[in-house]
């Protein structure tokens, strides 16, 4: 159960959370490049051109996609975003990042026995947003979280009490194979689906399904995804039921924010929240 720290693209993906954690604490300066560059023990040239292998432009340019006017002004083109998704004929296989996600979740029956007699692989690999621990049944990927530092035990062990009763086995060659697919292929419209098996109530099942909608670039807000659920107050319960969501990226929690347009509260830690967000902005601008 060991996740290779010194891979550089872990490596660069840790430089690139703590300047964007660095950039948090100190969000009232006027930062330059270089006083970011010099919080990750780089020079600045050295800096500026890991963080444009990473995100494809520059620091100074990434940070505009942190700022509360352009969070702000997302939220704000976005409002009709789930109904516009809904319109275009976009529930069938529900498509995200111009990949299909299908998913399956688990009868009322099968949740009662808490996973029992299912087989799940799983593994440890790494992606453009640092380690991450995936898990997959015969039935679909079950669980994709990101790891930090040397936390495998605490996530492997998190894993195993999502899913009580069910025998594990590990295999990072499987799971390799997934999180390349996933992260590193250059045309994804050639992909095979990926399918998820998910473990949830109603309710949460219903959340992260509308999360799908949500097309790559945008930023909704929890209310906006309670709304589209026809249950417009019940903004605190969708927030909870996204805070479990058990398949980070593929169903893109990490686009939902504060009305406010403030970043914060990811399972997986604000930081990464902004670096994915910023990341998709830097895409699809």
């Amino acid at each position: 159960m060991r996740l290779e720290s010194d891979l550089p693209q872990l490596v660069d993906y840790q430089r690139v959370e703590q300047a964007i954690g660095f950039i948090e604490a100190n969000f009232k300066s006027q930062l330059s490049l270089e006083q970011i560059a010099k919080s990750v023990s780089l020079s600045k040239y050295h800096f500026d051109r890991l963080f444009k292998q990473w995100a494809g432009i520059s620091p100074i340019q990434f940070l505009q996609f942190m700022t509360l006017d352009y969070t702000k002004q997302r939220l704000l083109e976005s409002q009709s975003v789930l109904d516009t998704a809904l319109e275009a004929g976009l529930s069938g296989p529900s498509r995200l990042h111009d990949l299909f996600v299908t998913f399956e979740a688990m009868t009322p029956g099968e949740f009662k026995k808490q996973a029992s007699g299912v087989d799940v692989t799983y593994g440890f690999s790494h992606s453009p947003f640092g380690g991450c621990l995936v898990a997959m049944t015969q039935r679909g990927i079950c669980h994709l979280g990101f790891v930090s530092g040397n936390h495998q035990a605490e996530a492997a062990e998190e894993l195993f009490q999502l899913w009580p009763d069910a025998t594990f086995t590990e295999d990072a060659k499987a799971v390799r194979s997934i999180t390349e697919r996933l992260f590193q292929m250059e045309d994804r419209k050639q992909s095979q689906p990926f399918h998820l098996h998910l473990k949830g109530t109603n309710f949460q099942v219903n959340v992260w399904k509308a999360l799908l909608r949500i097309p790559e670039g945008n930023l909704v807000s929890y209310k906006d995804v309670a709304s589209y659920l026809g249950q417009p107050k019940a903004f605190r319960a969708v927030a909870s039921a996204i805070a479990m969501n058990p398949i980070a990226y593929l169903i893109p929690c990490h686009r939902v924010i504060a009305k406010s347009g403030k970043i914060h509260q990811y399972r997986w830690g604000a930081a990464r929240k902004k670096a994915l967000i910023g990341w998709e902005a830097a895409k699809t601008k």
